[in-house]
C-alpha cells in the first residue's frame, strides 16, 4: 500500500505522524484528536524486532472493541542508518514497508494494541542494521507513520477520527530491565538486579565482535549488547534467576572487539566485577563468564589471566587460533576454571574443529556440546549463532542442563 502525501502530516521518529479521513478535522482546527503510541519490542534469538504499537488512546473515552479490526489502522515503518553509510558499501536491514496489523485489540488501561506481523527472519521489523565493512551492528532510526481508516466509536457512540498520532519511545521490557552504567574503566556496560534480597552470584555476559564499538562519530551506544540475541538476556529470565537463586548479570560493551585488544581489555572487565562488587551484594564465590564469538574468546581469556577468578566458564564458538595464536596452547592447559564449551559443526565463520575442539582437548576436565546444526523453533540460523542454544540453556550433559551445572560451581 502507498500511502497519500495528502494524508501524512509528518513523519520520523519522535515527530508527529497524523492521517485524517475525508471530512475530518485538519492538524491545526481546535477538533484534532492528538495520540501518542508506544514502540513494542522482543529479542527474538535473531536480535530484536517491534512486535506491536500500542495507542494511548485511554483518554479518548471507552472505545467499542467491537469497532476494532485489522482494517482500522494501517502501520508503515522506515528503518534508516544512524551514522553515514559510505558508497559501495552496505548495511544489512533497512527497510521502508508497510507492517501487517495481525489484530487490534484493548489493553487493561483501554489503550489499542496493534499486533504486527514478525518472525525469525522476517524483513521489516528489526531494530538493527549490520554495516558489513564495519562488522558491527548500529540501532536504526525508527520511523513509524499509523493511518486510521475507519473511526473509532466509543461506547457512548460517539465517532472518534484520530488526526494526529506522535510515536514515542521503544519499549522492550528485557532489555529495560538492565541498567545503564560506565566503569571507571571507561567501558560502558548494562546490569541486571535480581529481584531477591541477599548475596547473589554475578554472571558476566561478552559479546559477540558485531556488538562492540569502534565505529566512526563516537558510536558507542551501549544497547546493541541486549539487543542483537539474548545471550544476556537468557541469564535475567525467571527460569535463570530460578536456577541461580537470584543473580547479577552484567553485560560489558567492547570499545572496539575483545579479540583486537584482549590483553587490555581483561583488566578493564576485571574492574567492571569489582565496582559491582563493591555496590552490591555479590556472591564472590559464584562469579561466571559466558560469552559467544569474540565474547567466547575473551571468556577464555579472562580464565588465562584470572585463574582464580571465576567459578566457571562457558565459550561459546570462542577463537583461540590465528598466527599467531590468539590463545597459546600452553595458556589453554594450564586453565583451572571449570568450562563448558559449545558450538556447531556447520560454523563457516569460526572453524569449531581449529578453535572449540581444540581449546576442549587442551583445557582440563573442560566439557564439550558440538551441535550439528543451530535450529531453534523450526528456525535454522547461521551455524556460527550457537550462543542461541546457551541462551535457552539447551546444552546438557548426562542429564544436567548449562546453567544449573555453572549454578552448581563454587570457587
Amino acid at each position: 500500500m502507498t500511502i497519500s502525501r495528502r494524508n501524512v502530516l509528518a513523519t520520523g521518529a519522535g515527530a508527529v505522524a497524523g492521517l485524517a479521513l475525508p471530512g475530518a478535522a485538519r492538524a491545526e482546527d481546535h477538533s484534532t484528536t492528538r495520540v501518542s503510541f508506544v514502540l513494542n519490542a522482543e529479542t527474538l534469538d535473531g536480535g530484536e524486532q517491534i512486535v506491536s504499537l500500542t495507542l494511548n488512546t485511554s483518554r479518548l473515552g471507552p472505545i467499542d472493541p467491537a469497532g476494532l479490526t485489522t482494517g482500522t489502522f494501517t502501520v508503515h515503518a522506515k528503518a534508516t542508518s544512524p551514522i553515514p553509510i559510505a558508497p559501495g558499501d552496505q548495511i544489512f536491514s533497512e527497510y521502508d514497508l508497510d507492517r501487517a496489523v495481525t489484530a487490534a485489540r484493548l489493553d487493561r488501561h483501554g489503550d489499542i494494541v496493534l499486533d504486527l506481523s514478525y518472525a525469525e527472519g522476517q524483513i521489516g521489523g528489526g531494530t538493527l542494521g549490520y554495516i558489513l565493512s564495519r562488522g558491527r551492528n548500529v540501532r536504526l532510526d525508527l520511523a513509524y507513520t499509523i493511518t486510521q481508516n475507519t473511526p473509532l466509536v466509543l461506547r457512548r457512540g460517539r465517532p472518534v477520527t484520530i488526526t494526529r498520532f506522535v510515536q514515542g519511545r521503544l519499549a522492550n521490557p528485557e532489555v529495560d530491565a538492565f541498567g545503564y552504567d560506565t566503569s571507571g574503566s571507561g567501558l560502558k556496560y548494562r546490569l541486571y538486579l535480581p529481584a531477591r534480597h541477599g548475596r547473589h552470584p554475578l554472571i558476566v555476559w561478552l559479546h559477540g565482535g558485531g556488538e562492540g564499538a569502534s565505529l566512526p562519530d563516537g558510536y558507542y551506544d551501549n544497547e546493541t549488547t541486549l539487543r542483537a540475541n539474548r545471550g544476556a538476556l537468557g541469564f535475567a529470565t525467571p527460569q535463570a534467576q530460578q536456577i541461580f537463586s537470584g543473580a547479577y548479570v552484567v553485560a560489558p560493551q567492547s570499545t572496539s572487539a575483545w579479540m583486537q585488544d584482549g590483553p587490555r581489555f581483561a583488566p578493564l572487565i576485571r574492574q567492571v566485577i569489582r565496582e559491582i562488587v563493591r555496590e552490591h551484594p555479590i556472591d564472590t564465590d559464584r562469579l561466571y563468564v559466558a560469552g559467544c564469538s569474540n565474547g567466547g574468546y575473551m571468556s577464555m581469556k579472562m580464565t588465562t589471566v584470572y585463574p582464580t577468578l571465576f567459578a566457571a566458564s562457558v565459550p561459546i564458538c570462542g577463537v583461540v587460533a590465528g598466527d599467531p595464536p590468539l590463545i597459546p596452547d600452553a595458556e589453554l592447559a594450564k586453565i583451572s576454571t571449570p568450562s563448558w564449551l559449545v558450538a556447531s559443526l556447520d560454523d563457516d565463520t569460526v572453524d569449531p574443529q581449529a578453535n572449540t575442539v581444540h581449546a576442549h582437548d587442551l583445557i582440563p576436565g573442560a566439557e564439550m556440546t558440538l551441535y550439528d546444526h543451530v535450529i531453534w523453533n523450526g528456525h535454522t540460523f547461521s551455524g556460527h549463532w550457537s550462543w542461541i542454544y546457551v541462551a535457552r540453556n539447551d546444552p546438557s550433559i548426562r542429564g544436567t542442563h548449562i546453567w544449573q551445572w555453572m549454578a552448581h560451581q563454587q570457587r
